[in-house]
């Protein structure tokens, strides 16, 4: 069985871009060796991407024109967007799903193979959160406040207790930090 783990950048006030769309110009302040050989090594454990239109079309755009190792496996590893106002996914290797992400999630997990990740993405992160569907909670904490933004944790009926599997500080002041639901 595969697990769906979320792994997103996050300031100090829980925000994952700023207050316009794709405002992470602060990612910068702690992007390095350390951070970079993390990402590196979460390559090693991806079977495939989730994402909601919105990150998808970003990542689409930002990827296809960007080269390098990093690029490659962006541009090449299987990609799942869940969305039902996009008409087709036309980034290498993507697949669109119009109905029910839940249910497309569920069934996903239970195929063998390496795990599902789901970078951005914050509605479609909120969605399967309440229903029980994310494994691991990977969190780059950036010291830096932004004062407003979209937050990653959107509103919810429920409250989630979280376990912390790991806390790793890193030499820019970034803190990698993973939890699964306790």
């Amino acid at each position: 069985m595969r697990k769906v783990i979320m792994w997103n950048m996050v300031t100090l006030d829980g925000f994952f871009e700023g207050a316009k769309q794709w405002e992470i110009d602060w990612h910068d302040y702690v992007w390095g060796e350390e951070l970079e050989q993390f990402a590196d090594e979460q390559t090693e454990s991806i079977g495939a991407l989730l994402f909601g239109r919105v990150t998808y079309e970003g990542m689409a755009s930002y990827w296809t024109a960007a080269k390098g190792k990093t690029a490659d496996f962006m541009n090449n590893i299987p990609k799942i967007v869940f969305s039902r106002t996009l008409q087709k996914a036309e980034w290498k290797n993507s697949r669109l799903v119009k109905e029910n992400a839940v249910r497309e999630v569920a069934k996903l997990k239970q195929d063998s193979g390496k795990d599902l990740y789901i970078f951005g993405s914050a509605d479609l992160s909120s969605t399967l959160m309440q229903q029980g569907l994310i494994d691991e909670y990977r969190l780059g904490l950036t010291p830096v406040i932004l004062g407003r933004g979209n937050p990653l944790f959107k509103a919810s009926p429920q409250r989630m207790k979280l376990k912390l599997l790991e806390a790793r500080p890193l030499k820019s002041g970034c803190v990698i930090l993973r939890y699964q639901a306790a």
